[in-house]
């Protein structure tokens, strides 16, 4: 018997559990952007759902217009960008630890923190339209976890310019650089996905979590020291530069950032 419950608490997400699936969505419109309560409600279903063995896929999408178009802006000021990164970073290492087989569905827009999000999960499926990109450069900031993770997925020249120039590419060029599996039309995002699901459904979830964990062992070493370090530049560096404040108050002001390399 297929089971299907929705978790009631949740304001920034929705959780539905279906069977060996779950399906989390973001929920945040018009754009899903992710504050802290998103990083919360997150961390403690990710959660959750390792605690569940009759569970073994998760699904991670976005409602409405788009997957996310990344982490709160206003949540990179001073007083709370040390906070933010941690229970982003704590999202993103459950995500990586996960035994469960995660599967990002990206449409829309699919920006700085979503596209981390989305990068981290094990396969990702993106409609052909979807609009990638880690725009932070222009904030005077850097994303973290693509600084890490993104050259083991695209190599490091498509890494360097993504994360130095924060240009925006669309879903086909993200599926052709690694950055997803397959980009189709936004009206086949769905069935490609749940043909996936299907696959793994058929599989030994205890064969999957193993699998899962003894492909990633080299780079997990990886991973976690290079972003403990990519966390402490950017505590210990970037937030001490002049420009990364005005960038940011910048954006918030709706202005154009007034750059003095310092």
């Amino acid at each position: 018997m297929t089971a299907t419950s929705t978790h009631p608490k949740l304001g920034r997400l929705s959780l539905a559990i279906d069977g060996p699936v779950a399906r989390i969505a973001l929920r945040n419109p018009p754009l899903n952007v992710i504050d802290i309560a998103m990083m919360e409600e997150l961390s403690v279903s990710l959660a959750k759902i390792e605690t569940r063995e009759d569970v073994w896929v998760i699904v991670l999408s976005g409602e409405g217009k788009a997957f996310s178009v990344g982490v709160d802006v206003a949540a990179h000021t001073p007083g709370q960008v040390e906070g933010m990164l941690q229970k982003f970073h704590a999202v993103i290492r459950a995500l990586v630890a996960a035994k469960k087989v995660t599967i990002a569905a990206v449409h829309g827009y699919c920006l700085g923190g979503g596209a981390e999000l989305a990068m981290m999960c094990d396969m990702v499926y993106s409609t052909e339209a979807a609009q990638w990109g880690f725009p932070e450069i222009k904030l005077g900031c850097y994303p973290p976890v693509a600084c890490t993770a993104l050259a083991a997925l695209v190599g490091q020249k498509r890494a360097a310019e993504l994360i130095l120039t924060g240009r925006t590419i669309d879903g086909k060029e993200a599926a052709e650089i690694g950055l997803a599996n397959r980009a189709v039309a936004e009206s086949e995002l769905l069935a490609a996905v749940d043909e996936r699901v299907g696959d793994l459904r058929k599989l030994s979830s205890a064969a999957l979590a193993v699998a899962k964990k003894a492909s990633y062992a080299w780079d997990s070493m990886h991973f976690d020291k290079g972003l403990a370090r990519a966390e402490r530049i950017y505590f210990d560096e970037l937030m001490k530069t002049a420009d990364a404040h005005e960038g940011i108050r910048a954006f918030m002001e709706k202005r154009e950032p007034k750059w003095t390399g310092k």
